[in-house]
């Protein structure tokens, strides 16, 4: 992000996320920063904690202060300390036998920010990733506790492939997900077949490959790229008996930017390691 306003907003937003994804509720935070302030005029940094300010405030949370040393290159980031009902802790590990699973914002946001280093991304792509990385898994999280769920984790720097083998080893299940109920933000699919693919995302693929089946070698190089690629603030992927399912979707599909999408489901465990 060249704006540092936005680049502060999706630090902060990507740093709720993790107590979102375990049922929780942000309490406060302290901004965390190394800026070259030698190099780089201090009013950017005050940008970049404002975006920070901003998104905690719609959290509904305080920034109690903080720590920032200086380093070449920016860096920022919220340290968040939240609290669970025991009765609400979801845990990446605990997916039971038949749950579907459900994924509540599109992937895409690395191969657009590589789309944007090479100067290929549109104003459009660019828009649509921001807001992506930008909105809360607060609403999501709260309509999750209020349901029940089996499991939960969010999707960020692993690809939703790594997050999701991450959640089946821990389950000691399998996962049978489809390509085409996965959503992806617009143009991402084009992008990637022309080869702006993050290395993270790469090497994502390279690290789940020996766990997938690619049933008929029906998905394309580019797609399973796409299925690892690497995110940053990305939604939820939630574990939930088939029965609470419908009611769940219904719910989180309300008067929501991003429409949450059924993507496959947990099965018994058939071999040795985990399959996605």
């Amino acid at each position: 992000m060249d704006d540092p306003f936005t680049f502060g907003k999706i630090a902060a937003a990507n740093a709720l996320s993790d107590i979102y994804a375990m049922g929780g509720e942000p309490l406060f935070a302290l901004n965390i920063a190394a800026f070259p302030s030698d190099d780089i005029p201090i009013s950017i940094l005050s940008e970049i904690l404002n975006g920070g300010f901003e998104i905690a405030k719609e959290a509904g949370i305080p920034i109690l202060g903080g720590h920032t040393i200086k380093d070449k290159e920016p860096k920022y980031g919220l340290v968040v300390t939240g609290k669970v009902e025991e009765s609400h802790l979801t845990r990446n590990n605990t997916a039971k036998n038949d749950d579907l699973l459900i994924l509540t914002k599109p992937i895409g946001t690395g191969i657009i920010s590589t789309a944007i280093k090479k100067n290929i991304a549109t104003d459009e792509n660019i828009k649509d990733a921001t807001t992506v990385m930008t909105t809360l898994n607060r609403k999501n999280s709260k309509l999750m506790n209020e349901i029940g769920v089996s499991s939960c984790t969010d999707i960020t720097g692993y690809g939703l492939l790594g997050h999701l083998l991450e959640m089946c080893k821990g389950s000691n299940l399998d996962a049978k997900i489809n390509y085409n109920k996965i959503p992806i933000i617009n143009e991402v699919e084009k992008l990637a077949k022309e080869g702006y693919i993050p290395g993270g995302s790469k090497n994502n693929r390279n690290f789940v490959k020996n766990n997938i089946i690619n049933e008929g070698n029906s998905l394309k190089d580019y797609e399973e790229l796409i299925l690892a690629d690497a995110q940053t603030s990305g939604g939820l992927l939630i574990s939930i008996e088939s029965n609470k399912a419908p009611n769940l979707i219904d719910r989180l599909n309300e008067n929501d930017q991003f429409e949450s999408k059924i993507i496959g489901q947990m099965a018994s465990k058939k071999c040795e390691e985990s399959m996605i």
